[in-house]
């Protein structure tokens, strides 16, 4: 009993912290013998996964109606240039530090690889897909576009009934509101529970993730490795803090309220996994309700900062294997492409690779190359992870700031929404 009650109060970063620690041991002690710890993992995954769904939906209807029609436009007129503008500057850092460290040098093309060219997301189909035919396969599906769009749609005509000149429309306006309401706090419960666990299911992934990995692969691909982790570091210890600056807000309080998302995204290299630590830890960093849970689901679908700084450095690495050199010209329709297939990535592992063969494609390198780097996946989509969730936090901060200066502006109160 002693032992739990020392457990629970401990904090969650110095519970997680020994998770990690203790992964990382067992997985290089045992290697791929470290294979029977994965279902620990599995588990806290499907955990996260079993919840994302509700979170979103309950949380999403309750920041709308803490919100109004004309908030929500201004919010989303806000947040989603900044995603934009922020995806395109991860690819060019991608490609910065790329061209410094030469990633590909020294490699050649597996000989066996083979890879289907994937479909590319076209941008017209994606905005309909957001419109689901079926509810219940949209939810059951996990289609989180589809799920965003259905929440919204529930939570403004949950407004409108509460504002509406009907009596009786306001009354069962407010009813189901407070079930709404009711419905999100078990879910704030359930997560609570979950989060005991998280650090039993870090060892599982890190010691699987370790273990598994061949010394040999990594060993090869040590550059590719190296830059992943200098790129998604200059994003988070130079591009961020300069952003954030400008707004003026604290970087190192700001980075220091966000530490359990940042670390969670890194151990589980999974942006909608991490999604209900996400939303914890905006709270933490003041970021307001409404902005909070009406930016971050979306991010963890759409705003794909570190997917998209690798796009970046994978092509300088695909360019220097085959000996091809890269016109600023195709860098810069790069750019372009990388950022829409950053859009159209998911935010679950090994979505990155689908994301670069779409790129390849497109600009005509060899897929054959996606397959080489496809041995140490697990080990750099855990940093690529790391940038895309902080990326979401960052941009929900500085939309957050912006709706306090404007409030501030007009002389107006701004409600944060938690209680």
């Amino acid at each position: 009993m002693n032992i739990l009650s020392w457990y629970f109060n401990k904090s969650f970063m110095f519970k997680m912290t020994a998770g990690f620690v203790i992964g990382i041991v067992l997985g290089f002690l045992l290697g791929e013998d470290s294979s029977f710890l994965a279902p620990l993992g599995k588990l806290f995954l499907n955990l996260l996964k079993m919840i994302v769904i509700p979170l979103v939906v309950l949380s999403l209807m309750v920041a709308v109606n803490h919100s109004s029609p004309k908030e929500l436009g201004r919010i989303g007129a806000k947040i989603f240039p900044l995603y934009l503008l922020t995806t395109a500057v991860a690819i060019f850092v991608g490609i910065a530090v790329a061209y410094v460290t030469n990633p590909g040098a020294g490699l050649t093309l597996p000989a066996d690889a083979v890879v289907k060219p994937p479909d590319n997301p076209n941008f017209i189909d994606t905005i309909i897909n957001m419109v689901p035919s079926n509810i219940y396969m949209a939810f059951s599906e996990g289609d989180i576009l589809a799920v965003v769009f259905v929440a919204i749609v529930l939570g403004l005509a949950i407004l409108f009934m509460r504002h509406s000149d009907d009596p009786k429309q306001r009354e069962m306006g407010d009813l189901v509101f407070r079930i709404t309401e009711a419905g999100n706090e078990v879910i704030s419960k359930i997560l609570s529970g979950i989060l005991q666990y998280a650090p039993i299911g870090i060892i599982g992934i890190t010691a699987n993730t370790i273990g598994s990995q061949g010394m040999d692969t990594v060993v090869a691909l040590g550059m590719f490795i190296l830059t992943a982790y200098i790129g998604v570091a200059s994003m988070v210890l130079l591009v961020y803090p300069l952003i954030l600056k400008v707004f003026g807000v604290n970087v190192f309080d700001f980075y220091s309220r966000i530490k359990d998302a940042v670390f969670t995204s890194f151990a589980t290299s999974s942006s909608l996994s991490t999604l209900p630590i996400t939303l914890k830890a905006a709270e933490k960093a003041g970021i307001g309700e409404r902005v909070a849970k009406l930016t971050l689901p979306i991010g963890a679908t759409v705003n794909m900062d570190g997917t998209a700084l690798r796009f970046g450095m994978a092509v300088i690495f695909a360019a220097e294997i085959m000996g091809m050199s890269i016109s600023f010209g195709d860098l810069v329709t790069i750019v372009v492409i990388g950022t829409m297939a950053a859009i159209g990535t998911a935010g679950v592992p090994g979505a990155g690779l689908i994301g670069m063969s779409i790129v390849f494609t497109q600009a005509g390198l060899p897929l054959e190359i996606v397959a080489l780097t496809a041995g140490i996946n697990a080990l750099v989509d855990m940093v690529f992870t790391c940038g895309n969730v902080t990326g979401d936090l960052v941009a929900a901060k500085i939309v957050d700031q912006s709706e306090r200066k404007a409030a501030l502006k007009a002389g107006i109160y701004y409600d944060h929404g938690y209680d």
